[in-house]
Formats: C-alpha cells, structure tokens, sequence
C-alpha cells in the first residue's frame, strides 16, 4: 500500500475519532454544499436516496432542537459549529420517476409499507454514514448521536411533512485534546464468517 493510500485509511478510518467538544471555527456554507455533494453520489438501493438532511447553523436553530436533547448531548450539540438532522422521508419513492428511470420502482414501495419503511431507513442511515466520511474526507469532524427525543424532534422540525428523524450528527473541528481514549473493537473472528 502506497503512502499516498494509507494517509486517506487514516484520515477516514484509523486516526479519526468521534468529537464531543469543539474548536471555535466555523463550518461554512460551501463546506455544508460540499459535504452534500458528495453524499449525493454514494450509492443507495435504487438510487433511492431517502435521507432529509436539516442543517442547524445558527444558535437560534440550536436553541429549538435543544428541549428534545438528552442531558448528555446538549452541551456537545450547543457548541458544534453545525449540527445536521438526518431524516428519513417516508415517501421518498415519489421521486424514484426521475431517480431511477429504468423500471417501475415507485410501484416496488407504494404496495408494500412495511417494505417502503424498511428501504428508507437502512438507505438513510447509509446516507448518514456517508456524510460521516464525507466530512472527514473534507478535514472536518463529527460526532453521531442517537440520544434525542424522536417525537419531539418531529414535531420541532418535520411537522407536515413525511419525514421521521433518525440520527443528529455534530460536525466541526474536533478538539483533539478532549477525546476519548479509543475504545476496543471487536475482532473479525467476533464478527465475521467466511463460508
């Protein structure tokens, strides 16, 4: 492996870490579009793309999602640069005409809730993944939380709508000073089989 390959593992895998505490630099506009773009281009079954993505960059913004916080994130999510809700649209067949031209897809989901469901929560939550990396791919960091409210959420943020919260994620410069020590992994003869 060449060292121009090994820096990139590095800088998405083995040196990047999940951030609670944050410098005092700001997130751009363009590196939000950016971040996006490139989550854009991942793959998702069928082209399905079901992530909602809500950037939160203002205090203000902030201040209304912190009631649905847990004790534990709203420090951490008050003094992120931006904070992103991602969403899953329950509906997001409805742009499958243009999304994947080549067959019927919409019908796939609109005869099967349960299967409709199931796809835009797996893609969306592969969809977050991707911006995980797409931000560390970009020198930014993050930190991915599940500690919220889900109802409250919806009801500050997707009233109206067809979309249902699945993750927050933290993005920022991480103050490498103030993480973790990195905990254990489990090993491939843990978790993996090769028939």
């Amino acid at each position: 492996m060449n060292a121009k390959t090994m820096n990139i593992i590095d800088q998405l895998f083995l040196e990047a870490r999940t951030h609670n505490t944050w410098l005092d630099r700001a997130v751009s506009i363009d590196q939000i579009r950016q971040i996006y773009d490139l989550v854009k281009m991942a793959p998702t079954s069928a082209n399905c793309s079901p992530a909602r993505f809500v950037f939160l960059t203002t205090q203000e913004a902030k201040e209304k999602l912190r009631p649905a916080l847990f004790s534990g994130n709203i420090e951490k999510t008050m003094t992120a640069p931006v904070t992103v809700l991602v969403a899953t649209d329950k509906k997001f067949y409805e742009k499958l005409p243009e999304l994947f031209p080549y067959a019927d897809a919409k019908s796939w989901f609109t005869s099967s809730e349960a299967m409709a469901n199931e796809t835009a929560f797996r893609n969306s939550s592969l969809q977050a993944a991707y911006l995980i990396m797409a931000c560390r791919s970009l020198g930014l960091d993050t930190g991915p939380m599940s500690g919220f409210d889900t109802k409250q959420v919806d009801e500050l943020f997707f009233a109206d709508t067809n979309h249902h919260i699945n993750l927050i994620i933290n993005i920022g410069y991480g103050d490498n000073q103030k993480v973790y020590k990195r905990l254990p992994r489990l090993s491939f003869e843990d978790t993996c089989k090769i028939e």
